[in-house]
């Protein structure tokens, strides 16, 4: 089955489910990329200039059998590059990268912690969508705070904030917020990470993978325990990309539209609910910032 869309509030549509990059080299991504897209079905592909990949995304949707145009394709802005001549130098760049001129959604990667910054950065997210280079423009990692910033300067308004969210980290706040905005949300480590990948002062490695409530679930229904988590973002209204380089489970991640987590599920994933993190916090996120 095709991936259900959502409408953002640009007009554009997304797939509501797709197949995201994070620490794949090019090679790596223009593998996994070019077997979504051509052999698993996937619409929606997430990569980013900090990920180091955007040129193997480019080379898969190049080689693809599938036009550019029936593929989402989302991208964002390195903190370094924030600013407004900055972040149109880099929005250059990372098309020149993709081999495409036009990206499907421009996300600023954090928010850092310099207000002004942060609202030149969005002059600039505007000038592009302007410039029909970007179907949409959006945010990631956007606490209610900093979206209150863009609300009350004007203007466009974030089509997406992509943030941390799974079950151990639900992220009811940012998601009312959103909701009441006309934001659509999108998970990054949707499946809570993998076992390393614990890089926030106060974060843990993953466990959701194994955690008896998950497995006890996806037995039930015969699936896997990522199985069950896409489920429950999908069933949630949300965005979710979930992360892999393997064939095998970049089609089983998108073979979720055969079953449905029940109330009995839902309630018990509700229980898992307990802001554990797997990266940092965004108010004290500040990698890479521009002098």
């Amino acid at each position: 089955m095709t991936p259900p869309t959502i409408t953002l509030n640009s007009g554009t549509t997304i797939p509501q489910l797709g197949l995201g990059v994070w620490q794949a080299t090019n090679d790596e991504t223009e593998r996994a990329v070019r077997y979504a897209i051509d052999e698993a079905g996937y619409r929606h592909i997430d990569t980013a200039a900090a990920y180091g990949n955007e040129e193997g995304v480019g080379r898969a949707l190049a080689a693809s059998s599938v036009p550019r145009e029936d593929v989402f394709v989302t991208t964002k802005l390195w903190n370094a590059d924030q600013g407004y001549e900055p972040a149109l130098k880099a929005f250059d760049t990372s098309l020149e990268r993709l081999g495409t001129d036009y990206v499907d959604l421009y996300l600023i990667h954090w928010p850092l912690q310099d207000r002004d910054r942060l609202l030149r950065t969005w002059d600039a997210l505007e000038k592009i969508a302007g410039s029909g280079r970007a179907k949409a423009i959006g945010v990631c990692n956007f606490e209610p705070h900093h979206l209150q910033l863009l609300i009350d300067r004007g203007g466009m308004l974030p089509a997406v904030d992509q943030v941390e969210l799974h079950p151990h980290l639900p992220q009811q706040e940012i998601r009312r917020f959103a909701s009441e905005h006309g934001i659509a949300v999108e998970s990054w480590s949707p499946l809570g990470g993998t076992s390393n990948s614990g890089w926030g002062p106060n974060s843990k490695p993953n466990t959701l993978l194994v955690d008896p409530i998950v497995t006890r679930i996806a037995d039930r229904h015969s699936k896997s325990a990522a199985q069950v988590l896409i489920r429950w973002h999908l069933q949630n209204g949300l965005i979710v990309i979930p992360k892999s380089v393997h064939e095998q489970r970049i089609s089983q991640n998108i073979d979720v539209f055969d079953f449905e987590l029940d109330e009995l599920d839902l309630s018990e994933l509700d229980t898992l609910d307990d802001g554990t993190r797997v990266g940092m916090h965004p108010d004290e996120m500040n990698i890479g910032a521009p002098a």
